[in-house]
């Protein structure tokens, strides 16, 4: 019993009795800590014994709920950070074999609870996704709505960290649906939102290297030598068809650069690549490719077929003008071989610098 007591001292939190091992600092602790830190033990013990079958929801939604009660408290109490490090040594203690409980991992939990503070959305998307992920989110984002829509867009595509981060660096979000384009004539609205949105520009081809070739046949080459770089670029849904692929029309042969087939579109897409700067000609060329695609490829329950062209730089309005009259959906979009420094810029300029990251994260993360 004596040696019971010099360990620490035990409260009875439901049916259990929890020792809360002395410390020097203890009589610092504000008034309620005891208490506080009760019910996260309570609260871990039960996480504890619930199935494994979803046990990075599970724990992410378990951090999401640490995170809280420490952000409410600090709040509420006027607690400061270094409540933080006792709070990771009380929980070591008592859960030896858990990990995930640092004083660093703890000021992430916090963050993340204040990050997102719609459970719904936690339980639905983040908890998701792997918490390293969920980490990349909050130090490379610096607003909530990007964090959110990189979320979403990590769980429909189920991108890895790495992959994520290259998006990020890649400023995808503001690429998303910039096409110059005839969609909203050509199409249904209720179409033309949905193919919008599965289109970018520009487009980043930066696996092709520093050396990159400057001849379009040599392009595509390298674009299919790269597919799987190439499909990623290009977003979920598409799948290739082939390369130079031939129609015969009127007699005359004609080769398409590069086909795909969109699986949620329903729909092929004919892809131009043009080493050059946009042309007028180059619309009529790729009009009549999607014609003959429609009279000799596409099934009948496939959508009309879809024309993308991308080139090395575009006048927009010039590229207005010369897409009127065409009843075929046809985007136009710029292609670069890597991030250019000015877009480089803008990206990071929208994120956050080390120093906002750790006044958001409280003390030295």
């Amino acid at each position: 019993m004596e040696e019971r007591k010099k360990m620490g001292r035990s409260r009875k939190i439901g049916t259990e009795e929890v020792l809360f091992p002395l410390a020097e600092s203890l009589h610092e602790m504000p008034q309620g800590y005891q208490d506080f830190i009760g019910e996260i033990v309570k609260d871990i013990k039960q996480q504890r014994v619930r199935t494994f079958l979803n046990a990075n929801a599970d724990m992410i939604c378990l951090y999401w709920r640490i995170g809280k009660q420490v952000l409410e408290k600090q709040k509420a109490e006027g607690w400061g950070t270094k409540v933080i490090d006792r709070v990771s040594k009380d929980l070591r203690d008592e859960f030896p074999d858990m990990n995930g409980f640092s004083p660093r991992n703890i000021k992430y939990m916090r963050k993340f609870a204040e990050t997102y503070y719609e459970y719904e959305f936690v339980q639905r998307v983040v908890a998701q996704i792997p918490w390293r992920t969920n980490i990349s989110l909050m130090e490379k984002l610096n607003d909530n709505e990007s964090r959110q829509w990189y979320a979403q867009k990590t769980l429909e595509n189920g991108w890895s960290k790495t992959i994520l981060e290259l998006q990020i660096e890649s400023g995808l979000k503001e690429r998303q649906g910039k096409t110059v384009n005839n969609f909203q004539i050509a199409l249904p609205k209720y179409e033309s939102d949905l193919v919008n949105y599965a289109f970018k520009d520009p487009y980043i081809f930066d696996f092709l290297g520093t050396d990159a070739p400057r001849r379009e046949i040599e392009i595509e080459k390298k674009l299919t030598e790269h597919i799987q770089q190439f499909l990623l670029e290009l977003g979920q849904g598409f799948a290739f068809v082939g390369r130079q692929v031939h129609l015969e029309v009127g007699g005359d042969d004609f080769f398409i650069d590069l086909l795909f087939y969109h699986l949620r579109l329903r729909c092929y897409v004919v892809v131009e690549l043009k080493a050059c700067e946009f042309e007028p000609g180059f619309i009529s060329q790729l009009n009549m490719y999607q014609n003959a695609v429609n009279d000799l490829l596409r099934h009948p329950d496939d959508k009309p077929t879809i024309g993308l062209l991308l080139v090395k730089g575009k006048n927009k309005t010039v590229v207005e003008y010369s897409l009127m009259g065409y009843t075929n959906p046809i985007g136009v979009a710029d292609w670069k071989d890597r991030i250019e420094e000015s877009m480089m810029t803008e990206i990071m300029e929208s994120l956050p610098t080390i120093e906002q990251i750790e006044k958001e994260l409280g003390d030295e993360i």
